[in-house]
C-alpha cells in the first residue's frame, strides 16, 4: 500500500441542482485525456460515496501531492460555495473518519491549501476536521 500523508478535500464545482457521480466525472477526466476518474471517492448529493481509483492507485487530484495522498470530491461547490447537504457533511465525515483510521499519519486539507489559485472546496478542510473528529455522529 502507499504511503499516505494527507486526505485532500475537493468539490466538483457543479450547482446544487446538480446531481452527478463517480461516472460522470470519470467521463469529464477522460475527456481531459486522463486515465480515468481522479478521485478516490465521490460524495453525492445523498451521501452515497462512490469509489473513484482505488486507494492502491495513486490518484490525478492535486499536482505533485497525488502519490501520497487520497482525493475525496464532494459534488456541488459552483461559485465557491459550501452548499453541500447534511447527508453530504455526515458522509464526508464517516469516510473522513475510516481513511484517519486507515492512515493515522494522515492530515486533513483542502484543494485551496496546495493551490493559490482554488477556493476548493470553498471550506477550510483542515478546521472543519479539527472541529468534527470527536464529535459523535
Amino acid at each position: 500500500m502507499r504511503k499516505i500523508t494527507t486526505i485532500i478535500i475537493h468539490c466538483a464545482d457543479t450547482p446544487p441542482t446538480m446531481d452527478i457521480g463517480r461516472d460522470e466525472i470519470d467521463q469529464w477526466h477522460r475527456e481531459r485525456g486522463w486515465d480515468g476518474i481522479g478521485y478516490h471517492a465521490v460524495v453525492r448529493r445523498n451521501g452515497t460515496i462512490e469509489t473513484g481509483r482505488p486507494l492502491e492507485k495513486v490518484g490525478a487530484h492535486v499536482a505533485g501531492h497525488n502519490a501520497t495522498s487520497i482525493g475525496v470530491c464532494l459534488v456541488g461547490g459552483a461559485k465557491g460555495q459550501a452548499d453541500y447537504t447534511e447527508a453530504q457533511w455526515r458522509a464526508l465525515k464517516g469516510f473522513v473518519s475510516q481513511l484517519t483510521r486507515q492512515f493515522p499519519e494522515a492530515v486533513v486539507k483542502g484543494h485551496r491549501d496546495f493551490d493559490s489559485h482554488k477556493t476548493c472546496p470553498n471550506f477550510d478542510a483542515a478546521d472543519w476536521w479539527a472541529k468534527t473528529k470527536d464529535t459523535t455522529p
